[in-house]
């Protein structure tokens, strides 16, 4: 789902008050860990669809070659089915960042307690979002 002037604010259960930066373990680098370097990076630049098929790239490890190959292939194979937003991110759930989806779609994340956060959460024309709760209440 693709959200726009939408902002997923940190889940109610998340377990740090302040932002983790994630790490890649034992020489994995899990989906969320891909996100926050995607995003930070490039921030507003990738949809929710675009950024879905970053991250599988990159953690498949596909090589360019078989993207041009067979890239449209493994796209509509990918994409055969659902998708979870921002909302479930492990970004947001777990390590305290928030993610804004700007007027075009785009997204960017910002970490619980900087000033960008508690702006995007006052502004008036941001639709303000709970990210996904780990655990049933």
């Amino acid at each position: 789902m693709s959200y726009k002037n939408a902002f997923v604010k940190v889940s109610e259960d998340c377990p740090v008050t302040v932002a983790e930066i994630p790490v890649a373990k034992n020489g994995k680098r899990p989906a969320h860990f891909i996100q926050y370097e995607i995003l930070t990076r490039n921030p507003y630049r990738f949809g929710h669809e675009e950024l879905i098929w970053e991250v599988y790239v990159q953690q498949k490890e596909i090589p360019k070659e078989v993207l041009e190959t067979e890239g449209e292939e493994i796209k509509a194979q990918l994409f055969s089915k659902g998708h979870p937003c921002m909302r479930a991110s492990a970004l947001v759930k777990r390590y305290g960042f928030g993610a804004h989806y700007d007027e075009a779609g785009k997204i960017a994340v910002y970490p619980l307690g900087s000033s960008e956060y508690q702006q995007l959460l006052a502004q008036e024309n941001v639709k303000v979002l709970p990210g996904m709760r780990s655990k049933k209440a």
